[in-house]
């Protein structure tokens, strides 16, 4: 007995260790780097003793010190000191030692969690800078163009008066346009933009027409937002598919008539079934509008798709709710996104799902997407040589990136202590004793002037708080996804004395809060029609009013942050609290709850209920308790976890694809980048590959009326058999046919290449081969979809579906491998020139641009062009 209480104690001290030993992990980190941050110090008076012309020749000095051998950690320090001396010269902003502590953690691949307002943009200056002196591209990638093109603008002046290039990439820049934009030194863009570049380039039939120019170093702003958040779903470049879209419409009638004893819901994990009285009911539907044989059942193989429109119809109707999942705009359903708020445009849920909203909110039925090409911004970042990030909410998630990235969460301290008071939750009985505990709450604020920033979790609870608002005559400005562009303004004067401000989550809006609000963005609005003698008076006016403000800002408490609900992940709820206290500047926050809440409703558990009751919650009565945070904690920590595994799973079946995926891409590029010659040997190793397996069973006189019939409908040659019989090895018997077809191959060159039409023969093969493998491509990745959503049965037979994935996917793969390679020579053999001029004549850059749009696409895919190659979208399912 003594031996195992010994034993216990000494694996409680072992533990504790590694506990202490991580938790200073981030004080270890810096202590080093405060030494670094000494040297930039001290090299301060030198650089600063520079002329701009001697600033300037600094980076052409580093970057010849880096191709006489030196590395760019040897140049960290008098880098580092040049862009702290030109932001200080021509943005006015001197980077702060804790910002230059940041920009060490940035280029040592790490993530730099960092407050509110403690100025992360400029912070990125510094590793960028550094990093993009060796000539390879730096990309800094934010959530949204608003921001790509306000922090390129922001920060060139700086880059610019040290030679260093820069540029940004948005939507609406065409394809020779981010062709010149990645050639730059240094490019911002967004997460999507990236990623949906990498998978165009990697869909198009020339080098040239390429834009990207490989994965050196990111950094990632808002990293929790892109790579945690952002990380559960694929992107995808889909085409259209002609289907059947007013069945959608029946069975939306259909699931409106379901009761509520027709179907189970399972709002944890956000499904929906059929019960058996459902089943009958369905059935009895079904026959009624004509779309179930009548001496059938639903689970008649004839039928098993009927299930899928059924599922997806009620999971539109019983779990995803307008004004919380998605609004209807311009009649058309728009995605929200449920960690920043904001609208996806051009982006739709897979699998029918969008099509079943479509029906349920009586608009016209988009149709399917089929996948042309798809990737996890797990799997597209990590393709990155070095990368790391930013963000003011990391710590929660410092296994999952550590795990999935291998990067190592550095928190960054502040510049200035935080002064911000963070008030224990309130939590009431209902939602309606809730918010009249927030107006009362935002009254009392209103009243001694102090500005208040309202959270809430959802656009449909952010417009009823409005309402009340309203009701009470409360002035105020909301801040969802319908009201998107006017974000920058609304957030830039949430500081103004008794300003209320209702925002649908904060994540990634890229704006801080000023206590007093933003001169800048004031004139902005109120300038734009003044006489240009005039503006400077008036400019001056709006800065004395707001150094005003903010005065009466301060006096009155600081930014006060009201949260209306807890989200489910805890980085929302700090990223809401951080608005407030930046810089040193005082604020408050406080969340109110109630038990009718999602969180506490559908995770939270029954012991906090019990709990409640037994303390003897009374009408309009708060409970103020730390054992009830600690228990809402835990109840956001199983979401997260819940979330981590379905995005590890997520990334776990995405690898297997990502390898096949990269195998592809990587025989696209091989075949793209050769030459004549080279292209030529492609075909020709592929020929022989081809001709062997005909023959592998050996070669026999019997089978040689077989291998000559092969040979004719893969080839269209006939082959004599008295030529081939007199043949007594095989091997002799495949350099005769090998030849044979050679000689046809050169035939077809030579008479392509009579027409006039420069390098014709080659352009032809490079097409074929392309359109073939990514016509092939496609329908894989269709058949891998489809697989990974039915491998979970399985498990059923003892069976792990992650294995039985990559089994099934590699014989898949093999064999859409040895598919392309027989589509290849048979179109290439087929191949006629009158038949199809359109794709003959042109050189393959031009991406089909003279096939009419209603032509079937060059692709053989079967599908018109304007419905496959001709049109081309970007969603995210």
């Amino acid at each position: 007995m003594l031996l195992f209480f010994v034993i216990v104690i000494l694996f409680i001290f072992v533990l504790s260790f590694f506990v202490i030993r991580r938790r200073s992990g981030s004080q270890r980190v810096i202590k080093v780097f405060e030494k670094i941050v000494q040297q930039i110090n001290a090299l301060e008076l030198e650089i600063q003793s520079l002329s701009d012309q001697d600033l300037l020749n600094k980076t052409e000095e580093f970057r010849q010190r880096l191709q006489k051998g030196e590395r760019l950690n040897d140049l960290l320090v008098p880098a580092f000191a040049v862009v702290r001396e030109a932001s200080r010269r021509f943005l006015n902003m001197r980077h702060f030692d804790v910002q230059l502590i940041g920009g060490i953690v940035l280029h040592n691949g790490m993530i730099a969690e960092m407050k509110t307002g403690e100025g992360k943009t400029l912070v990125a200056t510094l590793a960028a800078y550094l990093n993009s002196l060796e000539g390879k591209g730096v990309h800094v990638v934010t959530v949204n163009d608003y921001l790509v093109k306000r922090d390129t603008e922001w920060m060139s002046k700086l880059y610019n008066s040290l030679g260093v290039s820069v540029a940004f990439i948005t939507d609406s820049l065409a394809n020779e346009e981010r062709k010149v934009a990645y050639n730059a030194d240094i490019v911002y863009s967004t997460n999507n933009e990236l990623a949906f570049d990498y998978l165009r380039d990697n869909m198009k039939f020339s080098k040239d027409d390429m834009v990207q120019r490989g994965f050196n170093y990111a950094i990632v702003d808002e990293v929790d937002s892109i790579l945690i958040d952002e990380a559960r779903t694929p992107l995808i470049i889909s085409g259209q598919v002609d289907d059947n879209n007013q069945i959608y419409k029946h069975v939306n009638a259909i699931v409106t008539k379901l009761g509520e004893t027709d179907y189970e819901l399972d709002e944890k994990s956000r499904g929906v079934f059929l019960t058996e009285d459902g089943i009958s009911r369905v059935e009895e539907l079904l026959k009624s509008y004509n779309l179930m044989n009548i001496n059938s059942s639903l689970y008649d193989s004839d039928n098993m798709i009927m299930t899928h429109y059924i599922d997806q119809a009620l999971r539109a109707h019983r779990l995803f709710a307008i004004n919380k999942d998605y609004i209807v705009k311009d009649g058309k359903v728009v995605i929200i996104d449920e960690f920043t708020g904001r609208m996806m445009e051009g982006r739709r849920y897979a699998d029918g799902l969008h099509q079943a909203l479509e029906a349920k909110e009586n608009l016209d039925i988009q149709h399917e997407n089929q996948t042309l090409a798809s990737i996890t911004f797990q799997n597209y970042f990590r393709m990155y040589r070095k990368l790391s990030g930013m963000t003011g909410t990391a710590a929660t998630e410092a296994e999952e990136f550590r795990d999935i990235y291998r990067l190592n969460v550095i928190k960054i301290p502040t510049n200035m202590p935080v002064k911000r008071i963070d008030l224990n939750d309130e939590i009431y009985g209902t939602e309606e004793e809730k918010y009249n505990a927030v107006l009362n709450f935002i009254k009392e604020c209103y009243d001694r002037q102090q500005p208040v920033l309202v959270g809430t979790v959802s656009i449909e609870k952010s417009e009823k708080l409005s309402e009340l608002l309203h009701s009470r005559s409360l002035k105020h400005s909301v801040l969802n996804a319908r009201y998107h562009e006017k974000e920058a303004y609304i957030i830039a004067q949430a500081g103004v004395p008794s300003n209320i401000t209702i925002a649908t989550n904060m994540a990634g809006r890229g704006t801080d809060i000023q206590l007093g609000g933003s001169a800048e963005m004031i004139a902005k609005i109120r300038l734009g029609r003044v006489k240009t003698e005039n503006k400077e008076q008036k400019y001056q006016e709006i800065i004395e009013k707001v150094k005003r403000d903010k005065e009466i800002a301060i006096q009155a408490g600081g930014l006060c942050v009201i949260g209306t609900e807890r989200h489910e992940s805890r980085r929302i709820d700090d990223q809401l609290r951080g608005r407030s206290g930046r810089q040193g500047d005082p604020g408050l926050s406080k969340f109110f709850l109630s038990l009718e809440d999602d969180l506490l409703r559908i995770f939270g558990s029954d012991k906090i209920r019990g709990f409640l009751r037994k303390v003897g919650l009374k009408d309009n009565e708060a409970i103020h308790h730390p054992w009830i945070n600690r228990a809402l904690e835990k109840a956001q920590k199983k979401v997260e976890a819940r979330n981590y595994d379905v995005r590890k799973s997520l990334l776990k079946f995405d690898d297997v694809i990502s390898d096949q995926r990269h195998v592809v891409f990587q025989q696209r590029d091989h075949i793209l980048g050769n030459e004549i010659n080279e292209l030529f040997e492609i075909y020709s190793v592929v020929n022989h590959h081809i001709i062997e397996n005909i023959v592998q069973a050996g070669y026999y006189e019997d089978y040689i009326a077989d291998i000559i019939n092969e040979l004719h409908k893969r080839y269209g040659i006939t082959f004599d058999y008295d030529a081939l019989k007199q043949f007594t090895d095989k091997n002799d018997a495949l350099s005769y046919i090998n030849s044979k077809v050679g000689e046809f191959f050169d035939e077809r060159a030579r008479y392509f290449s009579s027409q006039n039409i420069t390098d014709l023969w080659n352009t032809v093969v490079r097409q074929v081969m392309i359109m073939t493998i990514d016509y092939l491509w496609r329908e894989h990745l269709s058949t891998l979809e489809s697989l990974r959503q039915s491998i979970s049965l399985r498990a059923m037979g003892q069976k792990d579906p992650l294995n039985e994935f990559k089994r099934e996917a590699f014989l898949m793969f093999e064999s859409m491998l040895e598919k392309w390679k027989e589509l290849t020579i048979h179109r290439l053999a087929h191949f006629k020139l009158a038949d199809n001029y359109a794709i003959s004549r042109p050189s393959v850059d031009s991406n089909f641009a003279k096939v009419s749009r209603n032509e079937k696409c060059p692709c053989n895919s079967g599908k018109k062009y304007k419905h496959c190659h001709g049109m081309i979208v970007a969603h995210k399912v």
